[in-house]
């Protein structure tokens, strides 16, 4: 990777190695190309920091980790929603509230009249210290999409650590008091469900309402369900790969495939912008390290995306893909919106 001083580092295009994670494309398992669409959602990888370190983290996150976006390059994530005119701003980390402007971002972008999604992990809500942050989401009008990857505790405790689920249906709780999760409502909460191993997950409309019988019980509402399937990388491309299942899942998704959810993946709508300020197609290309190239092939970040940077014309970037994106076309399709189908 190109060298770059602190205080120009996500300011200057520059290149990026191939990422030593990344398996080689293997017979039958190439993924065709993309054609983007536009524009629609700019994705914000605030930090690696979290308060977790769950076993499915596709990030790699957790309490040790110490990148976060520095504060002129959250300055620049403004000034491409306000140039671009994007309409969603998508939060995401580690956990994005532990990110020193987090308040400020959220503000600014919803001064845009910017709709603005907050990934949570849920456990943060009831941190110490973090008694404001439900307040402050609910004030600003946030939609939250939150990771609550089963309805039994010690499915979630298994993943995420013991006394998880029972933090996570406090912070729920919480949301609720303040009307998020209400029917009809103005406060969008989503909580997001991702399997326990190398398989696909099941019907979402089916999983949505065995989540709300079983969290009826705990006097907990949301708003809908997000179905995501595990994709093959980081943490859990480890743990398929010490217990010698990664080749068969990758085959596993690769065959699942469904023509028709191609055309409703995210990537073709989003850029993920990471904690430097680089752009991705999407969150998971950015953890293997896969970025958006302009027309010379130097990686692309936000100051490209203003006037008189090299990403004028999105059209003309092709979107990078390999093996792992057969995991958003798989049988109902996954996205960070959930099911495509």
């Amino acid at each position: 990777m190109e060298a770059r001083s602190p205080a120009t580092r996500g300011t200057t295009r520059g290149t990026v190695a191939a990422s030593p994670s990344l398996a080689p494309v293997q017979a039958g398992l190439a993924f065709a190309p993309l054609a983007r669409l536009g524009l629609a959602v700019l994705q914000v990888n605030l930090t690696y920091r979290c308060n977790q370190a769950c076993v499915h983290c596709h990030v790699d996150a957790g309490p040790k980790r110490a990148e976060e976006m520095a504060a002129a390059l959250v300055d620049q994530v403004l000034a491409c929603l306000a140039e671009r005119r994007i309409p969603t701003l998508d939060l995401t980390g580690g956990a994005p509230e532990l990110h020193p402007d987090f308040r400020r971002l959220v503000r600014g972008a919803r001064r845009l009249g910017v709709r603005v999604v907050d990934r949570s992990n849920l456990t943060i809500l009831v941190e110490p210290g973090f008694e404001w942050l439900a307040h402050f989401l609910a004030a600003e009008g946030v939609e939250i999409a939150a990771s609550l990857p089963c309805y039994l505790p010690e499915n979630v405790d298994s993943q995420r650590g013991p006394g998880t689920f029972s933090k996570c249906i406090r912070a729920l709780r919480r949301l609720n008091a303040l009307g998020y999760g209400a029917a009809g409502g103005a406060l969008p909460l989503s909580l997001v469900y991702n399997p326990q191993g190398p398989t696909l997950p099941p019907p979402q409309a089916a999983l949505e309402a065995d989540y709300r019988r079983a969290l009826r019980q705990y006097g907990v509402s949301f708003t809908h369900l997000l179905v995501l399937c595990n994709m093959p990388i980081r943490r859990f491309r480890e743990r398929l790969e010490r217990e010698g299942g990664y080749a068969d899942y990758l085959a596993r998704l690769a065959a699942a495939g469904q023509p028709e959810n191609r055309e409703r993946v995210m990537c073709r709508t989003l850029i993920s912008v990471d904690w430097q300020g680089r752009l991705y197609d999407c969150d998971f290309n950015q953890q293997l390290e896969m970025p958006i190239r302009g027309g010379d092939g130097l990686a692309l970040n936000l100051a490209d995306l203003l006037p008189g940077g090299a990403a004028a014309d999105l059209a003309d970037l092709q979107i990078a893909v390999g093996p792992h994106c057969h995991g958003c076309t798989a049988g109902q399709g996954s996205s960070c919106g959930g099911a495509l189908s």
